[in-house]
C-alpha cells in the first residue's frame, strides 16, 4: 500500500512530471520483446510521485536542474557527454536519489516482477530463496575483532 499522505510528493508539476518521464524512459526502457514496460509506464510514474517521501525535495532539484539543462530528446541520451551523464557527475547525490526512486517503484511493478519470474508478492512472511554465498570471504572481518567501544551495563560504576 502506497502512502499518499505527503502532500510535497503530490505537487510535481506537468513539466517536472515530463523531466521525469523521460528520464526514467532513458535510465530503464522498454523491453517489448520481453514483455517488460520501461520505468516511463504511467502507472510505474504514477507510483514514483506517490512514493517520493523524505525525498520529494531533492527529487524537486533534480527536475528542476534536468529541465533547465535538457528537453525532449536530450533528456533521453544516455552516453557519455549527455545531459543526463553530466547531471550524474556534476550532481552524484541527486543523481542517486532519482536512480533509486527509479529503480525501486520499476522492480515492484507487478509486471516486472512476473517478467523476471517473482511472484508478485510482499517479501514477508514467506521470504525468497537466496543462493549462499561464500562466507568464507567473511574471515578477515571476523579476524579483525571488534571495532566498538563497548556499552557500559547499567548500574556500573564509569
Amino acid at each position: 500500500m502506497i502512502d499518499n499522505s505527503n502532500d510535497t510528493a503530490l505537487t510535481f508539476d506537468a513539466a517536472q512530471r515530463e523531466v521525469l518521464r523521460l528520464v526514467a524512459g532513458a535510465i530503464i526502457p522498454p523491453a517489448p520483446e520481453r514483455n517488460m514496460p520501461g520505468a516511463d509506464d504511467p502507472a510505474i510514474l504514477d507510483d514514483i510521485v506517490a512514493s517520493v517521501g523524505r525525498d520529494a525535495d531533492d527529487m524537486h532539484r533534480a527536475l528542476g536542474l534536468l529541465g533547465a539543462a535538457g528537453q525532449g530528446d536530450a533528456l533521453r541520451e544516455t552516453a557519455p557527454g549527455s545531459v543526463l551523464a553530466q547531471f550524474r557527475e556534476a550532481h552524484p547525490a541527486l543523481a542517486g536519489v532519482l536512480s533509486l526512486a527509479i529503480a525501486q517503484c520499476y522492480y515492484r511493478d507487478t509486471r516486472v516482477m512476473v517478467a523476471i519470474g517473482m511472484e508478485p508478492r510482499a517479501p514477508f512472511p514467506k521470504g525468497y530463496p537466496l543462493n549462499q554465498g561464500d562466507w568464507s570471504l567473511l574471515d578477515p572481518v571476523r579476524a579483525r575483532g571488534p571495532i566498538y567501544r563497548a556499552a557500559k551495563e547499567e548500574g556500573t560504576p564509569t
